[in-house]
């Protein structure tokens, strides 16, 4: 049986991607790869943390109270709770971060930056800011950058239709 004959059954056919989107597939895989690890790189040693570390430090020194239940920090994160479990006891480790019981009804947990863990943000986000500058924003233009937000915005509600996942700062109170 020849090849191309051999996928021929419309019933059972992949949706291949065409030309175009194999390529265009590839460029953004190669995105999703390398900007992690450069970031992570840059992170890990200058300020011994992981992205994903400096992400849930970032969340918490967002909110005004600079304390979010670990639910709600997981749903910021756009990560599973115990994604966000581990990490936060990490950073726990590190005197980063605390966790107490809710205070208003008891059940669940409440991450709370410490003090140190906002001075270690403060002293980490202009080194992760230029890294971000260096890896995506520097090699476009304006037009680019409304494009690229205008594209990762219907990715992501196309992903998303309800909305859940985080990708804006929260609004001061």
């Amino acid at each position: 049986m020849a090849e191309s004959s051999r996928y021929a059954d419309p019933v059972t056919e992949p949706r291949w991607l065409s030309d175009e989107q194999q390529c265009a597939w590839r460029k953004f895989a190669a995105l999703m790869t390398v900007v992690p690890a450069k970031l992570d790189a840059q992170l890990q040693r200058d300020a011994g943390l992981t992205h994903f570390g400096y992400w849930v430090l970032a969340m918490l020194s967002e909110h005004p109270d600079r304390a979010l239940r670990m639910s709600d920090l997981a749903a910021r994160a756009n990560a599973s709770p115990s994604r966000v479990s581990h990490v936060v006891a990490r950073l726990e480790q590190r005197g980063w971060v605390r966790r107490q019981r809710a205070s208003g009804d008891g059940r669940g947990n409440v991450a709370e930056l410490t003090d140190a863990g906002h001075e270690k943000v403060v002293a980490t986000a202009p080194g992760h800011v230029a890294k971000v500058r260096d890896l995506v924003f520097d090699g476009l233009t304006d037009d680019q950058v409304r494009q690229l937000d205008e594209l990762c915005a219907a990715v992501l509600a196309h992903l998303d239709p309800e909305g859940t996942i985080t990708t804006t700062p929260p609004r001061p109170e």
